[in-house]
């Protein structure tokens, strides 16, 4: 098992920065790759970034690349979600979630998956 768990979230301006962060408990945690996944209300979750156990290589979203960095610390078992020039469609819960080994960008290839983070950005 590998429990996950977001924070960060908040109310932020437009243009404005956040970022997320993702503590993980329960297994080796460079075995797993990990990625975030935002679900707009109404709507439903769709793939943000991804990265690899080791770090690279990573994977974005066409709407959040060049905004948005994923990244992790391996000695503190947590992955990053820094999000730049935030735009109101980013508005949302953000989720974590760790997958062995390889990561995707599909979310039913993703075993574990954290409680979520809400992020609002206002116009």
């Amino acid at each position: 098992q590998v429990q996950l768990v977001e924070s960060g979230g908040g109310l932020v301006q437009a243009g404005g920065s956040l970022r997320l962060s993702c503590a993980a408990s329960g297994r080796t945690f460079s075995n797993y790759a990990m990625g975030w996944f935002h679900q707009a209300p109404g709507k439903g979750r769709e793939f943000v970034a991804a990265i690899s156990g080791g770090g690279r290589p990573t994977d974005y979203a066409d709407s959040v690349r060049g905004r948005f960095t994923i990244s992790r610390d391996n000695a503190k078992n947590t992955v990053y979600l820094q999000m730049n020039s935030l735009k109101p469609e980013d508005t949302g819960v953000y989720y974590c979630a760790a997958r062995y080994f390889i990561g995707s960008s599909y979310s039913r290839d993703y075993a574990y998956w954290g409680q979520g983070t809400q992020v609002t950005v206002s116009s």
